[in-house]
Formats: C-alpha cells, sequence, structure tokens
C-alpha cells in the first residue's frame, strides 16, 4: 500500500493529511499546542482517533510512546551514534536505518521490509511517501514515521536557534 502524508503549512500546531494511492483522504493528524513534549493525534476520515504518539518530556535520549485503542503499542527511541542516526521501535522490534537528512529510509522487521519513507523534494509542506508492506499495520507505520519527523523538526529547530 502506498501512502503519501503531507503537511498543512498554514496552520497552529501540527496538521498533516495521509492519501491513499487514488487521492482519497485516509487520515488526519492534527497536534496538540500547549502541551509538555509532543502530542499527536491520527485520525480516520470520521474522527475517530486510531492512535495517540506522545513524546516522552524529560528523556536523555528523544523517545515517544504510541497508544492504539488506550493500549501502549510500541516505544519509538533514537539512539546515539557518532556517524549516523537510528532508531528503535520496542514492543514490536522493529529498526529504522537509512539517511534521515535526506528523510528517506526504511522500517524492517524479522520478516524484512516493513515500510520505506521517501520525502518528496520541493513541494509547499513536508511531503512523504510510505511505501507499507503488505499484511502490516498501516496505523502503526505512520506513528513511528510521525514520531521520527518530529525528532527531525526538533532536531532541525535546535540547529537553527544555536545558528543565530
Amino acid at each position: 500500500m502506498n501512502l503519501c502524508m503531507k503537511q498543512k503549512v498554514f496552520s497552529w500546531g501540527d496538521r498533516f493529511t495521509v492519501w491513499d494511492e487514488n487521492g482519497n483522504d485516509r487520515y488526519y493528524v492534527r497536534g496538540e499546542m500547549f502541551s509538555l513534549g509532543k502530542k499527536l493525534h491520527l485520525t480516520d476520515t470520521a474522527g475517530a482517533e486510531v492512535a495517540f504518539i506522545q513524546q516522552k518530556a524529560f528523556s536523555f535520549k528523544p523517545r515517544f510512546y504510541v497508544y492504539m485503542n488506550g493500549a501502549l503499542q510500541a516505544e519509538i527511541v533514537k539512539d546515539f551514534t557518532f556517524f549516523t542516526q537510528r532508531y528503535r521501535v520496542e514492543g514490536i522490534d522493529w529498526e529504522v536505518n537509512g539517511n534521515f537528512g535526506a528523510h528517506d529510509y526504511e522500517i524492517s522487521g524479522a520478516r524484512g521490509t516493513v515500510a520505506s519513507i521517501h520525502k518528496q523534494w520541493f513541494t509547499w509542506g513536508d511531503c512523504y511517501e510510505i511505501c507499507i508492506s503488505e499484511n502490516e499495520n498501516e496505523q502503526l507505520v505512520l506513528a513511528v514515521v510521525l514520531a521520527i519527523d518530529a525528532v527531525m523538526a526538533q532536531s532541525n529547530a535546535a540547529a537553527a536557534n544555536s545558528a543565530t
């Protein structure tokens, strides 16, 4: 399954729309503006929440929790390495590797590639192509992609603030 996730440019807080390969709306993402740590709600087109992504506010490593139906499903942790970035998805034993600076990476598990993610360049707002392998939980994959996007946005903002 191929999905496209695009950030809305002129909105307060984080807002994304996720389309399927036919251009139909599939999910919406809404961020909470005034919260301690990043909080994102993934909803279906009827407005029912299918996943909640919450950043652990005070943590040495960037860490996000994914809840589905009120139960913790996964924990996304950014590992510190010297030359590359690496993420682990604990609870479902996925690893995320690739070129995060170019937003081109893969999520892999015991059975191989779970999803591949590629950022489209020269678009108005961030836009990601997400190719999900069959029999994988697309909502969980989207939650992992959203958590990694949040970590990347925070590190880019910190780098921009330190440059001024």
